[in-house]
């Protein structure tokens, strides 16, 4: 299973939706993810890919870790991975 395909495979999880609905370009909020539940597919992300999510749950535009939509989370997970390993 590739980066993309876990990454929406964890976010399907916290949508309640089939990872064939989820979209490059949906957003958390467009998929009914809530702060809570964005907290959630971090840690399963930090978990999955054995990493540190640079993410603020209090501030989460101040964090070094693109939420903006699906794709850029794929490619902000790609990042951390390069450079934690």
């Amino acid at each position: 299973m590739n980066t993309q395909d876990k990454v929406i495979a964890i976010i399907a999880e916290q949508a309640l939706m089939d990872p064939s609905d989820i979209k490059l370009t949906d957003t958390p909020e467009l998929l009914g993810i809530d702060s809570m539940g964005l907290v959630e597919t971090i840690f399963g992300i930090e978990e999955a890919f054995d990493i540190a999510v640079p993410f603020n749950a209090n501030e989460p535009s101040e964090s070094d870790f693109d939420i903006s939509n699906v794709a850029a989370i794929i490619k902000a997970v790609d990042r951390l991975v390069k450079e934690q390993a």
